[in-house]
């Protein structure tokens, strides 16, 4: 039987290893990878093609829903499955529209992530109780027939500025993260401003943390 693949990506190394162990008891699945740069989860799962992602919803540089949205379009036969400690409609809406296949609470049992995972792997979404209390189909519908966010404008170069900024980082310090000069960053950070109407970098910093990005 061919190994399920998996690559792991949360900013907390006791998390990665607990979940590691957790799914290595599984005879059948395999950690292929883990990272905690959020930057980093695309490149590494275009470069090891796993059979399904976990990500955390909150990590440095690139956040879990953005991720989910990159390696689901470069991607294509890589599943995510979303790790949070964060329930709110919100958060499980904006991670289907990203095409999430599982949205799993941080606190849930082991038989919940390994359940994920197999329904992930069959094609079919789950989300952990409580949130599977409610109907997962009433979920889709509202994620699918949600207006279009102003924050999905964004380039990927701008929402990597975005986190950047919200993260404290000067405009010469995200230009050496990201290999881009000072005035492009400054650049980029201007356009994010002006398309979510922020005028500060307050304003930035509110957004980052209500959309969870930081």
């Amino acid at each position: 039987m061919k190994p399920v693949r998996i690559l792991l990506a949360d900013d907390h190394q006791v998390v990665r290893e607990g979940v590691r162990a957790l799914l290595e008891r599984q005879p059948e699945f395999t950690v292929v990878g883990e990272t905690s740069d959020g930057f980093k989860v695309t490149g590494l799962a275009e470069r090891l093609r796993p059979d399904i992602l976990i990500v955390d919803l909150v990590m440095p540089g690139l956040g879990g829903l953005d991720v989910t949205r990159e390696v689901t379009r470069r991607c294509a036969g890589t599943r995510v499955i979303v790790l949070s400690m964060h329930s709110s409609d919100a958060y499980v809406l904006q991670a289907l529209r990203d095409g999430a296949s599982a949205f799993v609470l941080k606190d849930a049992s082991s038989a919940e992530l390994i359940r994920a995972v197999n329904e992930a792997l069959a094609g079919r979404r789950y989300l952990s109780p409580p949130l599977s209390e409610k109907a997962i189909e009433a979920y889709v519908k509202r994620a699918q027939g949600a207006e279009l966010d102003v924050y999905e404008t964004l380039t990927p170069r701008e929402r990597e500025v975005l986190h950047l900024t919200a993260e404290g980082l000067s405009n010469p310090a995200i230009g050496k993260r990201i290999q881009i000069s000072p005035r492009t960053a400054e650049t980029h950070r201007s356009r994010v401003m002006h398309k979510l109407g922020l005028r500060s970098k307050t304003e930035l910093i509110a957004y980052a943390v209500k959309r969870g990005l930081i």
